[in-house]
């Protein structure tokens, strides 16, 4: 399940900005073929129990899940899984199955809606959100450097996803204006080129705009694409800005007791300079530290008087 949400991740929004069939008999089996999956996972959810962090417990009885999943991703769910654009095609087109039907005007408009009903299913992100966190419990409760290397790599890829996403966004946008003459992609005359290379194109423009080096080939000209880069810009700088903080909380929270130690050795160092010891006095009071602490610093009094008797008794000394 988790392989199929990444694909859908990255595989529909190429498909539905780059590939013209998107109706192809290919096309449509994946979609279907994912959907079907994910409704039932759906219908499966109202039967898995529920981790509930506020109680650190899990929720079993059938009812509760029930209303639990109801209040909360129930609705993201539902609209993620059931296939709007084909619904909407169908209910639109089956009057008219005339061939000529989609050389109108009408008909054109029809697909390009479609195609904009087809991203609701990227809420499936909200899926693979609960799938991380779930990982990150495990490798918590094991490792905890194995949990803060995890916790990195899915900032990193949800990063690159972002990008990927915005990429697509940097040609969905011009394709469904039918590529006006201001526009990057008439401008650099990649209409008619393979889809390997105008997506390379669009994604390199989306992330120079993310990680604010440049504006990609050149400066944009339609308000479409300055509106475009502006967005790009701020999801890039806000993405910058989560990574930023979440790599130095996790750093620091590799090893609190050593940066413990440190923070209270530093505030003897002071003291003793204050008070102008001599030097051998000094070398005395660091020997007694390294031996007392080894370099690590714990609460134990506070520790200790949080656990029960029996655990106290068998406790270190």
């Amino acid at each position: 399940m988790l392989l199929l949400l990444l694909g859908n991740l990255i595989v529909l929004p190429v498909g539905i900005t780059f590939f013209k069939e998107e109706n192809s008999p290919p096309w449509i089996v994946f979609n279907v073929l994912s959907d079907t999956f994910f409704l039932l996972d759906l219908v499966l959810n109202f039967r898995t129990g529920i981790v509930v962090e506020e109680g650190a417990e899990i929720l079993l009885a059938p009812r509760a899940i029930r209303t639990r999943y109801l209040r909360t991703w129930f609705l993201v769910d539902l609209i993620s899984s059931i296939p709007v654009d084909y619904i909407f095609l169908v209910v639109e087109l089956e009057p008219r199955l005339d061939a000529e039907v989609y050389k109108t005007a009408r008909a054109l408009r029809i697909v390009r809606f479609t195609k904009i009903l087809s991203l609701l299913r990227l809420l499936r992100l909200s899926r693979l959100i609960r799938y991380i966190h779930q990982w990150e419990e495990i490798f918590h409760m094991t490792y905890d450097l194995a949990s803060a290397v995890v916790r990195i790599f899915n900032l990193i890829g949800m990063m690159l996803l972002l990008c990927h996403w915005d990429g697509c966004l940097q040609f969905l946008v011009p394709m469904l204006q039918d590529f006006p003459s201001d526009c990057w992609v008439s401008m650099n005359r990649m209409v008619n080129h393979s889809w390997g290379r105008q997506y390379s194109h669009a994604l390199f423009k989306a992330m120079s705009h993310m990680l604010c080096i440049g504006y990609g080939q050149q400066a944009p000209v339609g308000m479409p694409d300055v509106w475009l880069t502006m967005l790009s810009m701020i999801v890039g700088a806000t993405c910058y800005a989560m990574f930023i903080g979440h790599a130095t909380a996790l750093i620091q929270s590799l090893d609190s007791s050593r940066r413990q130690y440190q923070e209270k050795y530093k505030q003897v160092e002071q003291y003793m300079s204050f008070h102008k010891l001599p030097a051998d006095m000094r070398q005395r009071i660091h020997e007694y530290y390294e031996h007392r602490y080894q370099g690590k610093m714990f609460d134990e009094e506070s520790i200790l008087g949080e656990l029960s008797e029996p655990l106290r008794e068998v406790g270190p000394g």
